[in-house]
This record gives structure tokens, sequence and C-alpha cells, in this order.
């Protein structure tokens, strides 16, 4: 008797374990590097995000939107559309200043992102945005954050810590943290895309990722969280922003619960599906999604 008891208690606490964690809330990480090109990524050693994203997927041939610049390309993951829908065309883009306006705007004129819709769809929600290049946060809305930090001189470490604990004090709440930095594109303009300080920059941004692992596993924010890595283009010489392949094919790469082990792949992917990809994370279905996205969820990709 004693043996059927224990046997039905065993599989009683089974259950137990995986219904809770299946009705974990889903916690993103999105990490940018900027001007990370595919070339750095297929020639510098990074063992922390070779680590990071051993279990999922990576693609090498994503490609930026045009113009292969910064704010376009960072609006465009984190809207679901390309700059002939939100209008962000150039760096100098601000919501009081700008030439083409977007095709669909909240209040205040800004272009709907995935944290304006995670924050209207998703009860207790907590959304973080952390920077370190000005005029990043332009193209978004800010009442849709719940903490955003920005740190001077391409500095990154003292927002790695905050995006911990901001992960930690919010461990119960569904999480979308956005954790950008530009180092690595300043070292490509300072000193050219492959130089050796360009590549030292890589180097840093994979001890920085590294480091953040060993942060998430020591608070126990690790297991069951997603992460991206992406970025907005790579470079020639000095500069980008024209339709070189050098310029024009970034990596991509996601791992979670949700996402298959498939290593590196090709499919056809855009920046401008980051945003639909990190919507389906958080169990948000496409007809909830803003009918002027432009961008798809790449099926392969997931479970």
């Amino acid at each position: 008797m004693n043996f059927f008891k224990h046997t039905f208690l065993a599989l009683l606490l089974i259950a137990v374990v995986g219904k809770t964690t299946a009705q974990q809330p889903p916690r993103v990480v999105i990490i940018g590097f900027d001007g990370f090109s595919a070339e750095g990524f297929n020639t510098i050693k990074h063992p922390n995000i070779d680590k990071l994203f051993a279990d999922g997927v990576v693609s090498v041939t994503t490609r930026p939107v045009m113009p292969s610049v910064t704010l376009p390309n960072w609006t465009s993951h984190l809207t679901g559309s390309g700059p002939e829908e939100h209008g962000v065309t150039n760096n100098s883009w601000t919501v009081a200043k700008h030439e083409l306006e977007p095709i669909d705007k909240d209040a205040e004129g800004y272009y709907p992102s995935i944290f304006k819709v995670l924050k209207e769809q998703i009860p207790n929600v907590k959304t973080a945005y952390y920077w370190n290049w000005l005029e990043l946060v332009n193209s978004m809305n800010k009442k849709y954050f719940d903490e955003s930090a920005f740190e001077e001189k391409d500095a990154y470490t003292q927002n790695y810590e905050k995006a911990i604990n901001f992960m930690d004090a919010n461990r119960k709440d569904p999480t979308l943290v956005f954790l950008y930095s530009v180092h690595t594109d300043h070292a490509g303009h300072g000193f050219g895309w492959m130089s050796p300080e360009y590549i030292a920059a890589v180097e840093k941004a994979d001890v920085a990722v590294g480091d953040l692992i060993k942060a998430l596993q020591a608070k126990d924010l690790f297991k069951n969280t997603h992460f991206l890595l992406i970025t907005d283009h790579g470079g020639i010489n000095k500069g980008h922003g024209g339709t070189s392949m050098r310029e024009m094919q970034v990596p991509w790469a996601a791992v979670g619960p949700k996402i298959k082990k498939l290593g590196l792949t090709d499919f056809y992917n855009s920046n401008k599906n980051t945003a639909l990809v990190v919507a389906r994370l958080f169990n948000i279905k496409e007809d909830k999604l803003p009918k002027s996205w432009t961008g798809v969820a790449p099926k392969v990709i997931f479970k």
C-alpha cells in the first residue's frame, strides 16, 4: 500500500512542478550590439555568445532594412516594420522633426513598438530599455518603459547591472529587457571594420555576454529565459549605409524554451521580424498585432 501511496505522491509532485514550470511568466532579453557584422561574427572568436545560443538558432544572412544605418534599423527591430512604414529614414529623426510621416502612430506621434503591444495586451508586464548611444531612443515612446537608462561614453557595465537587478526585482512578472551597446560600431568607425580595435570591441561584447549569463544563473534567472542577439548593420572600411553584402548581412540569433535547436542555419529573415518573434514568445497572436506591421515571425525557428 505504501508503494502505491508513494508512487501517487511522486506523480502528483511531478505534475505540480510541470504545471508550475509551464506557467512561469515569459522573460525575454534582447542583446543588441551596434555594427556587429556577419563578417565579424564569422571571423572573431566569441565563445560566450556561441555557448548561449548553442541550443538555439543562428543566422548570419539576416538582412538589415535600407538604409543600412543605425536608427532606421533599430526602429525596425522593435516595430516590426521598415522605414517606408515607420518613417525613420536617418539618424537625425525625432518625433518633432522628420520628413516621412509614419503610416501609423500613437497619440504622441510614435509608430507602435513591441513595448506598446506588450503594455496594452499583457497584465503586469515589465519592460526595460538600456542604451548608450543618445539618439537611439528617439523613435521610441518612453511611456511604455518601466525602466530606462542611458550610459555615457560608450560604457555599458552599469546598464548590464541595472538590467540584472530589474529582472531580479520583477522575476514573477512577464518581462522584456532591451540591452544595447554602441561600442562595437564606434570601433568600426574609428578604426575600420575588422581592424584589431574592432575585433577587440567584439571580444569585449562577448565577455559582457558571459558575465550576464553568470549573473543570471547565480540569481536563478537564466533557466527558461529567451535570449535574442541582434544588430543593425555591418560595415566596410570605416563606414556603412550602402548596399554591399558586408553592410547588408548581419547575425541574428535566438534561444529559449520555444526555439528549436537548429544551430547555424539559413532562413529568410529581416530586422523587421524581431518584434514579431518577441510577440510570439509572449504568446501574442498575430491578429492582435498592429495591422501596420509588415514583418513576419519565421515559423521554422519555433518548436
